[in-house]
This record gives structure tokens, sequence and C-alpha cells, in this order.
């Protein structure tokens, strides 16, 4: 999983394989701390920072999925779980 990561602690591809996604949303959710409420803007900028293949809506989208982040129904506040 080396090859998803560079030596910058940033995510450098979406992986195909199921595992290596679990693995990569786990590790960008350790970027968000516990008791914080954060808005879609600090999301977003947490996110751009570890990672290299701009797409800031997908992991996003995956970091709600599997429950890592939640948010209130008008995205105005996520926090993590």
């Amino acid at each position: 999983m080396s090859d998803l990561i560079n030596e910058f602690e940033e995510i450098t591809r979406w992986p195909k394989k199921r595992l290596d996604k679990e693995y990569i949303i786990k590790y960008l959710s350790e970027k968000f701390q516990l008791g914080i409420e954060y808005s879609e803007k600090e999301v977003n900028s947490i996110i751009k920072k570890h990672h290299t293949f701009n797409d800031v809506p997908l992991l996003r989208r995956e970091l709600i999925s599997k429950k890592y982040l939640s948010r209130i129904d008008d995205c105005s506040i996520y926090w993590k779980n």
C-alpha cells in the first residue's frame, strides 16, 4: 500500500481494491479530531492537504458513507464519529 501514500503523507491515487479503499479512508479519517465541529470548507481543506489526485468530493463522500464523519442534513457542520 506504500504506492498509495507518498513520502509527504499524501494519498496519490484512489485504489481499485476494496481493502485498499478502506485503508485510505481510515488513514484520512485520522486527520480529523473527535469533539470538533468542522464546516464543509474546513473538511475540504483537510482533505486537500492529504491527497494529490484532486477529488475532494469523492473522499468526503467516502468518509461519510463509511461513517468516519457525520454531518447535518444541510452539510454545514461535520464531525468525526
